[in-house]
């Protein structure tokens, strides 16, 4: 996620005057918030994608477990469970169907927030950075370092998978030859221009289904490269 993008958090909480301060303390510290009243409208809203979800169990027209069931059998979005059930076996039983965290009302938006940030941290350190371009035509596993074309695996050389890394985590950016040499392999030297030709052609015969004709590494005359692959929506 780039610095520019705001994480996603979907409070589904009938009470307005409630739903309201969530997404005041939330957005204060620069979440993008949206608001369901029902369990209808948040099935509907869960077809887009969101970081995390704060979900209360007393909902007008189905139970928060419900929802929080079909959440956890459809993804593995974070879900914290808004409560007024201070019970040990409530408690069990939220967090038995795959909630992440749990609050019992009333509560501090404080701590909600806080509690927020904690699950985040958590998930995004566990959250692997996986990219699929063109409808699924090439995934890139950046923690396991490889490479699929039309589910098949390719065998990259380090300096090849340094080179895709960078351009499909700064999508749209043109580097220079000098750049991708800094990056491949954190020098510069003289002929170097010649080299870094070498390593994209290669990367194309892998990667493209014409390398002649690239739909994902393209020349940039003059400058360099762009990758101007398709990102797959989650």
């Amino acid at each position: 996620m780039s610095a520019a993008q705001k994480e996603s958090v979907l409070v589904i909480e009938d009470e307005g005057k409630i739903a309201e301060i969530v997404r005041a303390y939330l957005e204060r510290e620069g979440y993008a918030v949206t608001l369901a009243a029902t369990g209808e409208e948040a099935l509907r809203l869960l077809k887009d994608r969101f970081d995390l979800v704060v979900l209360d169990l007393m909902l007008p027209d189905m139970l928060g477990e419900d929802i929080c069931s079909f959440i956890r059998k459809n993804s593995d979005l974070p879900v914290i469970m808004l409560t007024a059930k201070s019970g040990e076996e409530e408690r069990i039983r939220g967090l038995g169907i795959g909630a992440d965290d749990y609050v019992i009302k009333p509560f501090s938006p404080r701590e909600l927030v806080a509690r927020v940030k904690a699950l985040l941290r958590r998930t995004n350190k566990t959250k692997k950075k996986v990219f699929s371009y063109n409808i699924g035509s090439l995934k890139i596993s950046i923690d396991d370092r490889e490479v699929f074309v039309q589910g098949k695996q390719m065998v990259l050389t380090p300096t090849e998978f340094k080179i895709l890394t960078a351009f499909v985590e700064n999508p749209g950016r043109i580097f220079s030859r000098d750049q991708l040499a800094t990056i491949a392999q954190g020098f510069d030297f003289e002929g170097y221009d010649r080299t870094i030709d070498a390593h994209v052609k290669n990367l194309r015969h892998k990667i493209e289904k014409d390398s002649k004709a690239p739909e994902f590494i393209r020349t940039v005359y003059g400058i360099g490269y762009r990758f101007s692959g398709i990102i797959d929506e989650d």
